[in-house]
């Protein structure tokens, strides 16, 4: 009998982006069943695929510290609790199995024998014919069959990166190496309820409906009988322990549900992104993250030298790792806290207090092709949406048109073709400009002519005068108002 497995799994299995093969199913090039595909469908369907083509472990190529083989070991393989765990699951699947094929196997051997006598006591035809029948089929079944590289790579997957499915939302994401459900959950763009991200709080309790989990660091929060009963676990402190696992959590459906919080952030690095623009790097502890939709800004007060200065930037990163913060912060002198970066004011350890997040420029949830404009250093929200929509496949396709006003204007350009190179469905364009208005009208041109504009959900982010008039040029190049979202960055 073909192996099923879910459409996640089969994209991580051959290499490519879920989306591809969601068209796949809809153009009728693979067979779906209750949203699960067969491995023998995916192998007609890229009958060129080599194990070594997957895309499960191409991580480990970016692993270049000295302590290559340890890296290797921690980000990859999961602990040796968890794989003992999953190794003894799979055991025990293994283990029904052979226990129900034998059981298949005595009740077909007796059939035959019962057959076989009716026929030797009947000179009846359809019995004779029915006894040959059942002779191939069982020579047929117990052939020897060439070993199928996919089912054998399934089956390592089912042990190095488990499959975690939330209700009620159905979304799905993969436990990898060592992270907890709550840390692969985050990686993977879900947007889950959690505070302090260490066992003490309690807000990622979610309740394990179906598989194994084991705890994988201790924990304060006390969970009382009744929840452990129940099937109620901490997300942060627990990974997965069976291949499969269902749990029942809530996530956030927008900004209005994720609470603003004021934490203090410590400096961890600040590099030139360009002549007149920084990349600052701050850092929670590790008993205080943020918690942050992609796209969103975040406050920060800040004081050297007897002065004090505050400014709102948007964060840069994506909210998968919500203890290191980024901001690219553009050379201002009307902005204090700006200068104090560019006059190196502030050192490595230095704390800083943040308020957020705030803002409404999250991205949208239509599932129509995604279009980001943005100009100057408002590509740092729009670079937070990006990871964000590539963690989740959110799209079919991306385009990124991006506007600069001034010389280094395109400060983080390498990046933008490394992801036009890596995905067969994303578009990338670098614009210039003295005057960001009329720039916005030209790029909004630009992108009518190469793209079916009014399909598209925009992101529009930069200086108040691009915002305007970028979001007036999609309107009347046919956008829905309601498919624009801006934000002054």
């Amino acid at each position: 009998m073909t192996p099923w497995v879910t459409l996640s799994r089969a994209a991580r299995l051959i290499g490519v982006p879920r989306g591809v093969l969601q068209r796949d199913v809809a153009e009728g090039r693979l067979e779906s069943n209750d949203g699960l595909v067969s491995l023998d469908g995916l192998a007609k369907l890229y009958p060129d695929w080599r194990p070594d083509d997957s895309g499960a472990f191409e991580r480990t190529a970016k692993l270049r510290d000295e302590a290559f083989g340890r890296r290797v070991q921690e980000r990859v393989l999961p602990p040796q609790e968890v794989l003992a765990q999953r190794l003894f699951a799979q055991s025990r699947e293994l283990a029904d199995a052979r226990r129900h094929l034998a059981r298949y196997h005595e009740l077909v051997v007796d059939l035959r024998g019962r057959i076989e006598a009716l026929a030797a006591a009947s000179s009846s035809p359809a019995l004779a014919e029915l006894h040959a029948a059942l002779d191939d089929g069982l020579a047929r079944v117990l052939a020897t069959e060439p070993v199928d590289a996919l089912t054998v790579m399934d089956d390592v997957l089912k042990i190095v990166s488990a499959e975690v499915t939330v209700r009620p939302s159905g979304r799905v994401f993969f436990v990898e190496g060592r992270d907890s459900l709550l840390q692969a959950g985050l990686k993977a763009g879900l947007r889950l309820n959690y505070g302090c991200g260490n066992g003490t709080c309690g807000l990622c309790k979610a309740r394990v409906i179906a598989g194994d989990v084991v705890k994988t660091m201790p924990y304060d929060y006390h969970l009382s009988e009744t929840e452990r009963l129940q099937g109620h676990t901490l997300l942060c402190a627990h990974s997965a322990a069976s291949s499969e696992i269902v749990i029942e959590t809530l996530e956030a459906h927008g900004p209005g549900e994720i609470p603003e919080q004021e934490i203090e952030v410590r400096v961890r690095s600040v590099a030139p992104l360009a002549p007149d623009t920084l990349l600052v790097h701050l850092q929670t502890s590790r008993g205080s993250r943020l918690r942050f939709l992609a796209g969103q800004s975040a406050t920060l007060y800040g004081g050297a030298g007897g002065v004090d200065a505050r400014a709102t930037w948007p964060i840069a990163s994506c909210p998968c790792d919500d203890r290191n913060l980024h901001f690219h912060v553009a050379r201002d002198p009307g902005d204090a806290l700006a200068s104090m970066f560019f006059d190196a004011a502030f050192r490595p350890a230095d704390a800083l207090t943040l308020w957020g997040p705030t803002g409404d420029f999250v991205l949208a949830d239509g599932g129509r092709p995604l279009a980001f404009v943005a100009c100057d250093t408002g590509y740092a929200p729009i670079k937070s949406l990006i990871e964000h929509a590539i963690a989740i496949d959110a799209a079919p396709t991306m385009s990124l048109d991006w506007l600069a006003t001034r010389p280094d204007g395109h400060y983080h350009a390498n990046q933008c073709r490394a992801w036009a190179a890596a995905f067969d469905g994303f578009r990338y364009r670098g614009h210039t400009a003295a005057d960001a208005a009329s720039g916005a009208r030209a790029v909004v041109e630009t992108m009518a002519t190469a793209l079916q504009l009014p399909r598209h959900d925009v992101h529009v982010a930069g200086p108040a005068a691009f915002v305007d008039a970028a979001g007036a040029a999609l309107v009347a190049a046919g956008v829905p108002p309601a498919q624009i979202r801006t934000t002054v960055a």
